[in-house]
């Protein structure tokens, strides 16, 4: 499970609004023959791009075990129900991690497997496999998004960075808000920062999903941000989009498929945003040696986990 909690956390960031899953089969003796993950909406999920796997390199029948990550699906939507699938090729067993968190469709495939008379581990890994699907499973239980407000402080207080600068983390903390910034499905930020600093929102610390495109909304009540600077956003790989009120924003965004919003802002829209109380996860990196990195979670808002020691690293994999 940890193999396939692994490959899943790979794709982090490039199946919006579908959640990362992966799956790893095993033979009767418990040997890893194959392993796979859901790369992008619309592709095949996890337990059906394992099978086509096993059957290129004709090992199907060699499948005793599915592990997965995520309950089967058992409905029809882009593809088709991974529990038929599992099914028709003959699997003894299935072990899965974390329950489908989807209201219309909880416990449907698990059902459907011992239907069938296959053999059903669950919980396995539980808690990890919850923390991968965070984002999916918050909207699946309050048609919201998972929003994280990352902000950076100097040894003042201040998140002014010096004349001259964009930043002043460490290249540890860079890596990191970058990796934030990777499973991001749309960054919000104010029209005060783009005059500011003309930030690229790009992923560079570390390597993007590649032909992803990330909405990247701008707070602009008064119609500041230049044409030049949006298209330079669109030549960048994003899509800028102009908002003017933040909780119409955040609603949109959801209803465009974000599942996952990193607020990269100013003082004034990270504080009305926290004040708003729809964020579920604050970043805070304060300059040190070494940088410090705080992660806070809204006590009004049920993530679905354990949130007692969990550390930026482990909310990442």
């Amino acid at each position: 499970m940890r193999r396939a909690i692994v490959e899943a956390a790979v794709w982090a960031g490039a199946t919006a609004p579908n959640p990362p899953v992966g799956a790893v089969a095993l033979d009767k003796t418990g040997n890893v023959i194959a392993v796979a993950a859901h790369q992008r909406a619309g592709r095949a999920h996890a337990e059906a791009a394992l099978l086509d796997i096993c059957r290129a390199q004709n090992i199907l029948g060699d499948i005793d075990t599915l592990c997965v990550t995520l309950e089967p699906c058992n409905h029809t939507g882009r593809t088709p129900p991974c529990s038929e699938a599992i099914i028709a090729a003959g699997i003894r067993r299935v072990v899965i991690g974390a329950n489908d968190p989807n209201p219309h469709v909880a416990g449907g495939g698990a059902a459907r497997l011992r239907q069938a008379g296959i053999e059903i581990v669950e919980g396995v890994e539980n808690e990890l496999c919850r923390r991968l699907i965070a984002p999916f499973a918050f909207y699946a239980a309050t048609g919201r998004a998972f929003v994280v407000v990352k902000r950076a402080f100097d040894e003042t207080g201040s998140m002014i960075p010096p004349v001259g600068q964009k930043v002043f983390a460490s290249p540890e903390s860079l890596v990191a808000a970058h990796r934030l910034r990777r499973k991001a499905d749309a960054i919000v930020t104010g029209s005060g920062t783009v005059l500011a600093d003309a930030p690229l929102f790009t992923v560079r610390h570390v390597a993007d999903h590649a032909g992803k495109r990330r909405v990247l909304a701008i707070l602009d009540r008064r119609g500041r941000v230049p044409q030049s600077y949006l298209q330079q956003a669109r030549d960048s790989g994003l899509e800028p989009v102009i908002y003017t009120d933040i909780d119409f924003c955040l609603r949109n965004l959801a209803a465009r498929g974000a599942r996952d919003i990193l607020v990269e802002a100013g003082a004034c829209l990270c504080d009305a945003i926290l004040a708003s109380g729809q964020w579920v996860m604050r970043v805070d990196i304060h300059k040190g040696t070494p940088d410090r990195i705080h992660v806070a979670f809204n006590p009004n808002q049920n993530i679905g986990f354990d949130i007692r020691g969990v550390g930026l690293s482990e909310l990442l994999f």
